[in-house]
């Protein structure tokens, strides 16, 4: 059984509080607690000059990530670019045949506008004080401490003692193991990332359309999405085992042969569908995509407590990720103002955030069998 700890008045205005991972989630937390005077610390892995390049488009939802978003000021902020006509929606088989064609309201009454993802972190970065992120500070690991408190050992030999660390850092977190054996699973789906110059490329970009297009059969999918900077950002998906990327034979290093032997893996599709391959430029990256168990709750423990991936991993078939990690960061920050102990502010945080991260895992699960095993049979 946990120990149960009491902070006195002058503790709790002095908590030393810990978060690792400068993404969305992390920035989010930081800044709703600096909203309401409790100031924290952001330990990012990477360094700040490559902090513009965070990935793709994402779309922010009016039920999670906006709220989130309103909570730290910025809502009004965040409408005024974000870009209400990403939400167009294409989906073909792979033959070519299309399926469904959605328009975006041009009144910008949809409820979920899209954001690049680096555009995001500038709009949140932006409003934190001086000194709140760290860079360059790769968590090697941390260790329990009497009190609730945790030791934090960095790669660059630096350390710190903290009231409170909070695991905003993704899919292999340093800081889940502290509270929970469960590991890290792969769906059985393999992401090859293309990137096309929409302006280089004009009838590939007609075709696209504003927003994303999905493309499926044969238990794959070419998806594209428009990017505010003008790139298209391509993943061409396959249902391949796990070691697929180590067996393929396809050199990732060399762009041009890397397209060549990707697009054998497309044959018989569509031409207008390949075009996506053939056009990308030579930045070309692949991933695995792997997921959490649904439902995944671990024994309260003092002093440390997880938000966004690294407390519940899952596809990025729903759009939740992102959203969810923002929906995080604002529950904690609320139930951290809201209670004087910190461990009843983790109990009530984990508790609301148990009940709807399962939702939404459930969702995202349930939409890649859908895409890779009932559509993608087309």
């Amino acid at each position: 059984m946990n120990a149960v700890y009491t902070e006195t008045k002058s503790q709790r205005n002095n908590r030393r509080i810990a978060i690792i991972g400068g993404g969305p989630g992390g920035l989010t937390l930081a800044l709703i607690l600096q909203k309401h005077g409790i100031p924290s610390v952001v330990y990012e892995r990477g360094a700040s000059e490559l902090n513009r390049d965070r990935g793709g488009s994402l779309d922010i939802h009016e039920d999670s990530g906006q709220l989130a978003l309103k909570e730290a000021g910025l809502l009004e902020k965040f409408h005024e670019i974000a870009r209400y006509e990403g939400e167009d929606f294409r989906l073909f088989d792979h033959q070519g045949t299309i399926y469904m064609d959605e328009v975006a309201d041009e009144d910008h009454n949809g409820d979920r506008p899209e954001i690049d993802r680096g555009v995001l972190c500038d709009l949140l970065l932006q409003e934190l004080e001086p000194g709140t992120i760290r860079y360059g500070h790769k968590l090697l690991h941390a260790v329990p401490l009497e009190g609730g408190k945790h030791q934090l050992y960095f790669e660059d030999g630096n350390t710190e003692t903290v009231d409170l660390v909070v695991g905003a850092d993704g899919a292999f977190s340093s800081i889940r193991p502290l509270l929970t054996d469960a590991a890290v699973d792969y769906t059985g789906i393999t992401m090859v990332e293309l990137n096309v110059q929409a302006a280089d490329h004009p009838e590939l970009a007609a075709f696209n359309a504003r927003g994303k297009l999905f493309a499926l059969g044969e238990n794959k999918g070419i998806l594209a999405q428009l990017n505010g900077d003008g790139r298209i950002k391509v993943y061409a998906t396959l249902k391949v085992q796990r070691d697929w990327l180590d067996t393929c034979g396809i050199p990732f290093d060399r762009p041009e042969e890397a397209k060549r032997r990707l697009l054998e893996n497309f044959q018989g599709w569509d031409s207008s569908l390949l075009n996506y391959i053939r056009c990308a430029d030579n930045t070309i990256s692949s991933r695995r995509v792997y997921m959490l168990p649904i439902g995944i709750q671990w024994t309260r423990k003092p002093g440390v407590t997880l938000i966004g991936d690294a407390a519940h991993l899952m596809s990025p078939f729903a759009g939740e990720g992102v959203n969810l990690a923002m929906h995080d960061a604002m529950e904690l920050a609320l139930a951290i103002v809201s209670h004087d102990e910190t461990d009843d502010a983790l109990s009530e945080y984990e508790q609301k955030m148990y009940a709807y991260s399962s939702q939404s895992a459930e969702w995202s699960d349930g939409n890649l069998k859908t895409y890779f095993d009932e559509l993608a049979k087309i």
